[in-house]
């Protein structure tokens, strides 16, 4: 079954595929969209069934897309929907890791969890999928392998961070991961 990852970040891509030897996926490249997909929802799912959503009506294919946010307990959840974008519009991967670690300056608690919501919209319905990691936020950054927050998240149960693991170790474990391997055991049945 060919299926649309509607995703710009490559890392994503790369991730995906590893979990899906079994399906031929297309980046968004593949097919001709290079626009940048509006994320307008306030909730994770609903950006997520968005850019699927997007896909199929513009483009034609099945697609799965996934949102993803990282949520602080001692900040009532942020950055939340907003973790791509948190230190501003232009900001980079590296001015949302300064935020948050400012943020938390003050804050002993240092839990957090990343959860994904993964999307699949074909011709007859929209399905969403959710893996959730919980973890804590370090006070530095460690590791540069990963992308986005991982140099400062460490799962519960583990010493490295995301971003000191192999894409294998992360794959195992991480909320991505767990989505997407509720979404390939929906896909095994079809």
């Amino acid at each position: 079954m060919k299926l649309v990852f509607a995703t710009n970040n490559p890392n994503k891509l790369i991730e995906v595929k590893a979990l899906l030897p079994q399906h031929h996926i297309l980046s968004l490249q593949d097919i001709g969209c290079f626009e940048d997909i509006p994320e307008t929802e306030d909730t994770i799912k609903g950006n997520a069934i968005l850019k699927a959503a997007y896909i199929l009506k513009n483009y034609g294919y099945h697609c799965f897309a996934d949102d993803t946010g990282l949520e602080v307990e001692a900040l009532n959840g942020a950055p939340g929907v907003y973790s791509a974008r948190y230190a501003g519009p232009d900001c980079n991967s590296e001015n949302n890791i300064q935020k948050l670690l400012k943020s938390l300056n003050t804050h002993a608690n240092r839990a957090a969890q990343f959860k994904t919501v993964v999307a699949l919209t074909t011709q007859t319905k929209t399905l969403t999928f959710t893996g959730i990691c919980k973890g804590n936020i370090l006070i530095e950054k460690h590791g540069d392998s990963g992308f986005g927050y991982d140099p400062i998240f460490t799962p519960l149960g583990f010493e490295k961070s995301f971003a000191e693991m192999t894409l294998l170790e992360k794959s195992a474990i991480s909320h991505r991961g767990k989505a997407i391997r509720e979404l390939i055991g929906y896909l095994i049945t079809k």
